[in-house]
């Protein structure tokens, strides 16, 4: 295998560097793939690259000196044992291991097995990267291993949690073996696991610690050489190849070789299983999101789904539907499914914002117009009442409608007729009207800003939508619905969120609600590098929080607002309440006392 060996200046232990990555940096910094601690060596001082063939050695910048056989090289191409020098550091580049002549008859020998090494290496990284299905990348990596060590059957043995799972079982004929093969339980295994360190048998059958083991007795192994499969410190599984025909088949060299080659397989294992773990991840998202959706309206919580109730037996009437709710809870989402399951979806849906367009243009809107009908009508234009016709007219923001155009509305509402503006000939339109307000309506009438005729008209059902922070079961599932929408059309890498993040989404009252949970979540996407949104990249203001309280306290305030909303619904008739409630009247002319002193 190609290794740098490090010779110290004054009797040290020599220091060897398997080279296995494409790219391996080398310096003082201890991000370096090889660190060499010494004055005058740069934090990077110079770089190896392996292009499929050969080993070409770069300076890493204009301070960095790198002396190839004594003379200084910004790049050059190694040679099997070059001396380079990189500031005070003597190293020898070797394109094989320092091994006896018995296992090595001779240089160039040892020298083309390194070389085929790192070329099955290189084809091997490239093949991986190609490959998007887990079980096919994984049969691929175990054929190639066979392939590489000479063995004539191999297995990949994966961790599931502390168990460990013969996940690929192959032969030389790049075949799968049979259950009888796979399920074994071995001492082999458990060595290679508890010590993570690899290991060759090389007389399998009559080796003192081995001879016992399942797979050995089993499969009648020769020869066997394991390698375990560490990524950043962690145990991933390890790779076992044996053969069942020659003994002392495997190599002290070979062993190091499948050592490195199980180190880059390694990265690209585990990456492969967190793609297929956050494919399977949004596949249940996309399940969840299907069982818990209604139309296009995620969410599922019990006063969500009384609303979906309510729909289903509002769509097929053209009852006029109310529906009030505090901004950004989605009451044109509503009003567009109300549309889509009614007769009528065939038709058109018409908006209007009754609060964004001026007074003196909203007949105008509603109503059409007449060429010459005011100053700018330079030619006839339908309302919005006409271009509805035979479909639903959305009005949004009713509350925001003038008083002076709302006995309009009631007229037309009433007669299925409109007037365009600047003409007396009325013209019939068969239409379904919807409205919304974030505005209490009932308050509204009361204090003589809305009238009460067209209040009723348009009041005949009243869909309220909670609050986003009321509706703690949806929260999360719509953010990673609109995580997965948004991610998507920026292009972004974004997966999900972390737990801090999804801690925060709960916890926030969300006064915007899902308008303001959607811009959030955007500005998040685009400012998160990583694959996962962490809770300072959503930008919630601490005292948006939702405050946890200690049990008792939590209980003392329900308390209270229940026994207040029931005195509400009793007009205040104290012994009703009581009786109600099951409680003595005494406790209520307690709580009632204590709601004075407070």
């Amino acid at each position: 295998m190609p290794q740098l060996i490090l010779t110290p200046a004054k009797g040290g232990r020599r220091q060897i560097f398997p080279l296995f990555k494409k790219i391996t940096t080398v310096g003082s910094g201890p991000d370096n793939d090889v660190v060499i601690k010494m004055p005058g060596v740069e934090q990077c001082h110079a770089h190896l690259l392996y292009d499929g063939k050969h080993f070409v050695l770069s300076e890493a910048g204009k301070a960095c000196e790198v002396l190839v056989n004594g003379r200084r090289r910004k790049s050059h191409k190694l040679s099997d044992s070059d001396s380079l020098r990189l500031g005070p550091a003597n190293l020898t580049f070797s394109l094989f291991d320092e091994v006896s002549e018995e296992e090595v008859p001779d240089s160039t020998t040892a020298a083309n097995q390194a070389l085929e090494a790192m070329e099955k290496l290189e084809t091997f990284s490239h093949k991986l990267h190609g490959i998007n299905d887990i079980a096919a990348l994984l049969e691929q990596l175990m054929d190639d291993i066979i392939e590489l060590s000479r063995a004539d059957k191999g297995f990949l043995i994966l961790m599931d949690g502390d168990t460990p799972v013969v996940r690929v079982a192959r032969n030389i004929a790049r075949e799968a073996l049979d259950d009888s093969a796979v399920a074994f339980s071995d001492s082999i295994v458990q060595k290679v696991l508890s010590t993570r360190r690899a290991i060759i048998v090389s007389d399998a059958l009559h080796d003192r610690e081995f001879s016992g083991s399942t797979s050995i007795i089993n499969l009648r192994l020769c020869s066997v050489m394991a390698v375990p499969m560490l990524t950043r410190g962690n145990l991933l599984g390890l790779i076992y190849v044996g053969n069942d025909n020659i003994v002392n088949l495997f190599r002290p060299y070979q062993l190091d070789t499948l050592r490195v080659f199980s180190s880059q397989a390694s990265l690209i294992v585990a990456n492969a299983l967190l793609v297929n773990e956050l494919k399977m991840h949004n596949e249940r998202l996309q399940k969840d999101l299907d069982d818990l959706r209604y139309g296009e309206i995620i969410g599922a919580c019990t006063s969500m789904r009384d609303i979906y109730n309510k729909i289903d037996k509002l769509a097929t009437t053209d009852i006029s539907v109310l529906i009030s709710g505090e901004t950004g809870t989605g009451k044109e989402l509503i009003a567009k499914e109300i549309h889509k399951r009614s007769y009528r979806s065939k038709g058109p849906f018409i908006t209007i914002n009754c609060g964004a367009i001026p007074e003196n243009l909203l007949e105008s809107e509603l109503f059409g117009h007449v060429r010459g009908a005011f100053t700018g009508a330079i030619s006839n234009a339908i309302g919005k009442f006409e271009a509805a016709d035979g479909g639903t007219l959305f009005l949004d923001e009713l509350g925001e409608m003038p008083s002076t155009l709302q006995v309009k509305l009631l007229r037309a509402i009433q007669e299925k007729q409109i007037t365009r503006v600047g003409e007396t000939k009325t013209r019939q339109v068969n239409i379904r009207i919807l409205a919304a307000t974030n505005r209490n309506l009932a308050l509204e009438v009361k204090e003589g800003r809305f009238r009460e005729d067209l209040f009723y008209r348009l009041n005949v059902v009243n869909l309220l939508l909670p609050p986003l922070r009321d509706r703690e079961e949806d929260v999360v599932l719509i953010a990673k619905y609109l995580l997965q929408r948004y991610a998507r059309e920026f292009g972004s890498r974004v997966k999900g969120f972390n737990q801090g993040a999804v801690q925060q989404i709960k916890r926030y009252a969300w006064p915007g609600n899902i308008r303001e949970l959607e811009n959030r979540i955007k500005k998040a996407i685009v400012f998160t590098d990583g694959a996962l949104i962490n809770a300072s990249s959503l930008d919630l203001e601490t005292d948006g929080l939702k405050e946890v309280v200690p049990l008792n306290e939590a209980k003392e305030q329900f308390q209270k607002e229940y026994i207040n909303e029931v005195l509400r619904l009793n007009d205040g008739n104290r012994t009703k309440t009581a009786r109600e409630l099951g409680v003595d009247p005494r406790t209520i002319f307690r709580h009632l006392e204590k709601e004075r002193d407070e």
